[in-house]
């Protein structure tokens, strides 16, 4: 299948700013699953500086904007052939061992509810019961846009009983850990949602360690592992360190922020 991604997101501060520092990981993935045929990244005003792949084989790139500035748009655009592998991240380059991904951290963070939710399911192997979280994730946090903010935690998520895909993401990883299995947060672009309905395009999911196997990603918002309807860019422990721009801006504006992304089947 062949995608077009069409991502703008655009800052705006209420007063000009002396200047912005960011880190994209805004890249495409490298693996068995999916090919890059044009890529473009573009930052208006931008000075594009170094770039280097982290230990979990995605590529970091920096950009920085002096000032004053008031307003600033990240655009992405690109073609990406993918296919399903039934989740599988095949000929992922990393050098990160799996068990580093079993840390905590805040959004992820398990409490009473997240443990029970996590030693709920039972399965006679590995792979059956990283299905069988997903899926009981999916269960007990109903797909809900709008319904949590940025900083939800999966165990604030989990109490609500609704979330986003954030937030499904999350209650997976921790979930996962309950089980001590390393999970990590995936973010990218989904084309469609199982019934073939749109969805939100810039999505996010998770993916646990299978031994024998390797990284297998799992999408409790739509109940399936990623298809040839999804681009990964790339992972993190959770959202913020998955996150496609992180980055800061020295001076005392206001940010506001507007994101369009859109994702489109090409013609074959």
């Amino acid at each position: 299948m062949k995608l077009k991604v069409d991502h703008v997101t655009r800052y705006h501060y209420d007063h000009p700013v002396r200047g912005v520092v960011q880190s994209h990981r805004l890249i495409p993935s490298r693996f068995t699953g999916q090919r890059v045929q044009k890529w473009d990244v573009t930052v208006s005003g931008g000075i594009k500086g170094g770039g280097f792949r982290d230990g979990g084989g995605d590529w970091v790139q920096a950009w920085s904007v002096p000032g004053p500035v008031s307003e600033i748009s990240v655009r992405v655009q690109g073609i990406v052939e993918t296919k399903d592998l039934a989740g599988v991240l095949q000929r992922h380059r990393e050098v990160i061992p799996p068990v580093a991904w079993l840390r905590p951290t805040a959004p992820t963070r398990v409490d009473a509810a997240l443990a029970d939710l996590g030693h709920s399911v039972s399965a006679d192997d590995t792979l059956a019961l990283a299905h069988a979280l997903s899926g009981a994730v999916a269960d007990a946090i109903a797909y809900r846009p709008g319904a949590t903010h940025a900083h939800t935690t999966a165990a604030e998520a989990l109490a609500l009983g609704e979330g986003v895909c954030q937030d499904h993401a999350h209650a997976l990883i921790a979930c996962a850990r309950v089980r001590d299995l390393p999970a990590r947060y995936v973010s990218g672009y989904l084309f469609a949602s199982e019934d073939d309905t749109p969805h939100e395009a810039a999505h996010a999911w998770a993916e646990i360690w299978v031994e024998g196997l390797g990284w297998v990603g799992f999408d409790p918002s739509n109940r399936c592992c990623p298809d040839e309807r999804y681009i990964r860019l790339g992972a993190g422990a959770d959202a913020r360190e998955a996150a496609p721009i992180r980055g800061i801006a020295r001076g005392n504006g206001l940010e506001s922020l507007d994101v369009t992304v859109a994702v489109d089947a090409v013609q074959q």
